[in-house]
């Protein structure tokens, strides 16, 4: 190109290939895209082209009608710039210095610096040769690389090598994610969208990924709609008829599965009462396994805007009772979460402490960032902690020693969860209690039975190879682990409870404490509606205990909490006002059904909760377990919140706030002196 000096900054160039005058770096003639610095191609022609004087810091001409604005950096913030995707910059500092081109990766688009050897999103190589292989965005509609989703094969651009015809055809160099169908790289290890492990990785085998069916990114199927538009039609045309017989057969329906649900939880309660289902380590058999013996343990950490506790959690993480050279823990940052990685440079972490920054994109979810972290896991052992916890620092060292004792199909160990600062007021109290009956009989409970156990958020540990094969976590899922639960039955794996304690952070808030468990609900109902759409599969592969299992405690547990205020207020009625057609809406047989669910199973749940509180050995819990119906309304309040965030935005992770106590976590049997 001939280049023609414009003013001291801005620089009008003659095309030499098609005749035209453009813009420093930005060609105009064909597809509006950047050109290539020193020893690069243009990506028009595929010829050769010079290098050109940086553009100034004004606006610069719009790339594919997007106006962008280059801004002055310092020298050593070249990632931030590549990430703007600006055609050429100028670094300042003072002075001017000599012009910087940025160059596209030939795999998926991403302008990189050129002495970057590997794009840092699909880890292509970068330079002369790899762009003569044409970048996908190249041979695609511009809103393709936007999207990530390609739209087939374009006629490559008329060029001077025999080879890039205008009537053939350029391939994209990528694969679909099977999660979420985005168009990847062939050498990306996750995707960039849902963060599933990609197949054909450099760090982890080839795996068999969940296909779409069992990822939540679509919440109602056309086949479950299809299904639940007969019988919604059905309803109506009797309700039309005959209001009272179609409310009588809705309020029957909704008393049989409340009675159901109550029975099978009192069934889990005193049968893991009678005979708990826990795998139990010593100390002394923790401590006895060599230090050179014990595995490489992954530990995955995501974090988003927790700059305030994220240096608590490395202090626990050190805690931990295993060697350091041994532990592979995982920072997972949000890329647009400045002040989090500042925090955590700042705490200066150890060797074996390392930060990735998760890809920016929706969704924005904790599954997505675990699994950009598994695909760079390298130990035998994964587990997760949150930035809150404070786990048991044999923790780890026992559930080694679980997993070597070859307990038949176990493949994930659940460590117990509970709150350091129940003290703190009375919701903590009542959050409290309800994980100790969670963990303690519950979950125990349904490992007794054989039934699926949907998994804690956290201090669920893993061998790594089978959750490989798992394809990891669904992305689009807000109770990831909970969904992971249950993928893992379906699969032939089994879950078992350590004995292992990690204190948490109780939500001390109201609003706070209502959008935690509104995303729990609604992440409940998310994976009951991704596993209930093929039903007769599902009953083949829990088969029937599990299969009942799961519907009435992963699908009862929201259930439950929104039905609550219905038969509240019926009750209500009835007792205030004693109107005639409650005759008809409940017959004999259903009258003395909803009877024993107000009697016996409030005061059975009541009495559950001061026997769960009392194991703990905490007496304020049990005189707060006695005003547990209150906390029952909080929940019903979270649940109709549920239900209608999945309606209008089912994959949007509400934040839950953390560092509202200033509570300090009592010694444990097992602590270590640090």
């Amino acid at each position: 190109m001939a280049l023609q000096r414009r003013d001291k900054d801005l620089v009008r160039a003659d095309c030499d290939l098609h005749g035209r005058r453009s813009h420093g770096d930005i060609c105009w003639c064909r597809t509006d895209r950047p050109n290539l610095g020193r020893d690069s191609l243009c990506l028009d022609r595929s010829v050769p082209v010079l290098a050109r004087p940086a553009v100034s810091s004004r606006r610069a001409p719009p790339v594919n009608g997007h106006p962008m604005s280059l801004e002055l950096r310092p020298q050593s913030d070249h990632s931030d710039l590549a990430n703007r995707a600006a055609p050429a910059v100028t670094i300042h500092r003072g002075q001017p210095v000599p012009r910087l081109v940025v160059v596209p990766c030939a795999g998926c688009g991403r302008l990189v610096w050129p002495e970057f050897t590997r794009c840092r999103r699909c880890d292509l190589p970068v330079g002369w040769k790899a762009a003569r292989r044409r970048p996908a965005w190249a041979t695609n509609p511009p809103e393709a690389h936007r999207t990530g989703r390609s739209q087939g094969a374009a006629p490559a651009p008329a060029g001077r090598s025999p080879r890039l015809r205008p009537h053939r055809g350029v391939k994209v160099f990528g694969r679909r994610c099977p999660a979420c169908r985005r168009i990847q790289s062939r050498n990306a290890n996750f995707c960039l969208r849902c963060g599933a492990p990609q197949p054909d990785s450099r760090w982890i085998r080839p795996i068999r990924l969940p296909s779409r069916e069992f990822s939540a990114a679509q919440t109602v199927t056309r086949r479950q709609l299809g299904a639940a538009r007969p019988a919604a039609v059905a309803f109506f045309i009797v309700l039309a008829f005959s209001p009272l017989t179609a409310i009588t057969l809705l309020v029957a329906l909704a008393t049989v599965l409340y009675v159901a649900a109550f029975v099978y939880r009192i069934r889990l309660f005193w049968g893991s009462l009678s005979e708990p289902a826990v795998v139990a380590v010593s100390d002394e058999e923790a401590r006895s396994i060599p230090d050179d013996d014990l595995p490489i343990y992954s530990i995955l950490v995501p974090a988003y805007r927790e700059p305030e506790v994220i240096g608590q959690v490395l202090y626990e993480l050190e805690r931990l009772d295993y060697p350091k050279d041994r532990l592979d823990v995982k920072l997972l940052l949000e890329e647009d979460d400045a002040e989090t990685y500042a925090a955590a440079i700042r705490a200066s972490p150890n060797a074996h402490v390392e930060i990735i920054r998760v890809p920016n994109g929706p969704p924005k979810t904790k599954p997505k960032a675990c699994n950009v972290g598994l695909a760079q896991a390298r130990g035998e052992f994964v587990t997760i902690y949150d930035v809150e916890d404070r786990p048991e620092p044999l923790q780890l060292r026992r559930a080694v020693v679980a997993f070597r004792r070859d307990i038949p199909q176990v493949v994930c160990l659940q460590a117990r969860l509970s709150y350091y600062n129940a003290d703190q007021n009375l919701l903590t109290r009542w959050f409290t209690g309800e994980y100790a009956m969670w963990f303690g009989q519950m979950l125990p409970g349904l490992v007794q039975r054989g039934a699926p156990v949907p998994l804690g958020g956290t201090s669920n540990h893993f061998r790594r190879e089978a959750l490989v094969q798992l394809g990891g976590w669904d992305a689009f899922n807000v109770t990831e682990d909970a969904d992971l639960g249950i993928r893992l039955y379906r699969a032939g794996g089994r879950t078992a409870i350590l004995d292992s304690e990690t204190l948490e952070e109780a939500n001390s808030d109201f609003v706070n404490w209502v959008k935690q468990r509104s995303r729990w609900y609604k992440g409940y109902l998310q994976t009951w509606l991704v596993h209930m759409r093929h039903p007769r599969r599902l009953w083949q592969e829990l088969g029937p205990s599990g299969f009942l299992g799961f519907n009435l405690f992963v699908g009862g547990t929201p259930l439950l909490a929104l039905m609550n205020p219905i038969f509240w207020a019926l009750t209500i009625i009835w007792f205030l006002v004693h109107p005639a057609v409650f005759a008809t809406l409940f017959p004999a047989w259903l009258y003395y059904s909803g009877l024993i669910c107000l009697v016996v199973g409030n005061f059975t749940f009541l009495y559950s909760s001061m026997v769960s509180a009392r194991l703990t050995g905490q007496p304020s819990l049990v005189l707060a377990a006695l005003l547990s119906p209150v906390y029952w309304v909080m929940m019903s309040v979270a649940a109709i919140k549920a239900v209608a965030q999945l309606i209008s935005s089912p994959s949007f992770w509400e934040k839950t706030a953390h560092g509202l106590d200033a509570v300090l976590p009592g010694p444990r049997s097992s602590d270590v002196p640090v």
